[in-house]
């Protein structure tokens, strides 16, 4: 493939934060390579220390590929700072994997449908191995907390794919979707990225977008929970309507894609808040999570009364981070008591609906995609069409060093069409798809239409008018 043009490398290396020059920089050897790393930062050859777990909240880099069996902390999370190097191979082997060309999974379809699960269960940082999660099956849990994104999202998942979802719903498990994006400005997280009090609205709607792409990525399909993970912070009436504005189009934005929104928070900050938004103009989420660590195995909260949230829209975590064993496997998780949305399986898998797409025609930096929404006359279908391709990366900004490959999302749009009715709809290459159709000439992109409970893919390949 040819170097990145300079406008295309900086519009990335800033989406992956990586800015570290020469004059900050050591070389470390790794694959066969010569790595430039910040100097200062430690560096980790992961395969001298398999379970060593990825932080991405800290400023350290990983060598190797992260293992199925990481010990990481319950409470990680913040920013991403960490750089990880994985070997070539790996790397390979993923981009094959993840190529548009190749045929869909063989899994039935999305996971979807929230179910409303009442018992115990945990959340852990990194999603637990197939492994450890049948050993956990001896646990009295039976739902957990799975992180799918988020731009302070702690740990790596190597675990977390639409295989492991697929295998753990069959398995009777509960999962409970969280997304740790922007925090509050007054967080008690010092290490995270924040919200900004004048962009509140649009950042929630951009966070929703970003986890339902997630989502949809580990087979968590329209109809899903998504929590919004926001930590405890300090009240103040500036903070506090930035934070409900952001959950508010956080919210609104999840139902306009399908989803079904919740937020986790401190019971005395997030909590409190939602609470003193009851009957106002603020969209209120479907369910809340609260963090109140008094070790009581039910939903009730200081701060809600009775009558909020009270129709199973509610998780207790009442335990913060320790270590507990089942079947000769330990995990450092929270402890939860859950009685609201999850993502399990159903007694009996619902009927979807027609989602009909035809006509898939690319116009130079555009596609035309023919949509029809198979519910009934009268109801309605609220869908989203991606196109996402892949790009390859240097990880810093100088000719020679070794390369990333990251997925780009390179249109995105929303839609709602009435039920029975149908559309042709035009999807134009974002700021990040446009440069890279000029660079390359030939554009190889996955187009993805989806309606609760249904969705389509075609490969497409747009060329450069000329």
């Amino acid at each position: 493939m040819r170097p990145l043009r300079p406008v295309v490398a900086a519009l990335l290396l800033l989406a992956l934060g990586l800015t570290a020059t020469s004059a900050t920089a050591r070389t470390v050897h790794f694959d066969g390579r010569s790595v430039s790393v910040p100097r200062g930062w430690p560096v980790l050859r992961l395969a001298d220390h398999p379970r060593a777990c990825v932080r991405l909240d800290r400023r350290a880099v990983y060598l190797g590929t992260p293992g199925t069996e990481q010990r990481c902390p319950a409470e990680a999370m913040g920013a991403r700072r960490a750089i990880l190097v994985e070997p070539r191979s790996a790397a390979r082997a993923r981009a094959g994997a993840s190529s548009v060309e190749a045929p869909p999974p063989s899994s039935p379809g999305p996971v979807s449908s929230p179910e409303a699960f009442t018992g115990l269960g945990f959340d852990a940082c990194a999603a637990p191995s197939s492994r450890a999660m049948a050993a956990w099956a001896a646990s009295p849990y039976r739902g957990i907390g799975v992180y799918i994104g988020g731009s302070n999202r702690g740990c790596s998942q190597p675990n977390l794919t639409a295989r492991w979802v697929e295998e753990q719903v069959a398995d009777g498990w509960h999962l409970i979707p969280t997304y740790v994006g922007l925090q509050a400005p007054t967080s008690a997280c010092s290490s995270c990225a924040m919200l900004s009090t004048a962009r509140a609205a649009q950042q929630g709607v951009e966070a929703a977008s970003d986890a339902v792409e997630d989502a949809i990525d580990v087979g968590m399909g329209p109809g899903s929970p998504i929590y919004f993970d926001m930590e405890a912070y300090t009240r103040t009436t500036s903070a506090s309507n930035a934070v409900l504005t952001f959950l508010s189009s956080w919210t609104s934005q999840l139902h306009t894609l399908g989803y079904v929104s919740g937020v986790y928070s401190s019971s005395s900050s997030g909590i409190a808040d939602l609470d003193r938004a009851i009957g106002s103009s603020y969209t209120l989420p479907d369910h809340v999570w609260s963090a109140n660590w008094n070790g009581r195995q039910d939903t009730l909260d200081p701060y809600l009364p009775l009558t909020a949230w009270a129709n199973h829209q509610r998780i207790h975590q009442y335990r913060g981070g320790h270590n507990e064993s089942y079947g000769l496997t330990t995990i450092n998780i929270d402890n939860n008591y859950i009685d609201g949305a999850t993502v399990g399986a159903t007694i009996a898998a619902p009927e979807l609906p027609p989602l009909t797409v035809k006509h898939v025609k690319p116009e130079g930096g555009a596609v035309r995609v023919w949509v029809r929404c198979g519910w009934p006359e009268g109801e309605s279908c609220p869908g989203q069409i991606i196109l996402r391709t892949h790009a390859r990366v240097p990880l810093r900004a100088r000719p020679g060093v070794p390369t990333k490959v990251v997925r780009l999302n390179a249109a995105h749009r929303t839609f709602r069409l009435a039920g029975g009715k149908s559309h042709t709809f035009r999807v134009a290459l974002n700021e990040r798809g446009a440069p890279l159709l000029r660079l390359r000439g030939e554009l190889k992109a996955q187009l993805l239409v989806a309606i609760p409970d249904a969705r389509a893919t075609r490969a497409v390949r747009l060329k450069l008018a000329r």
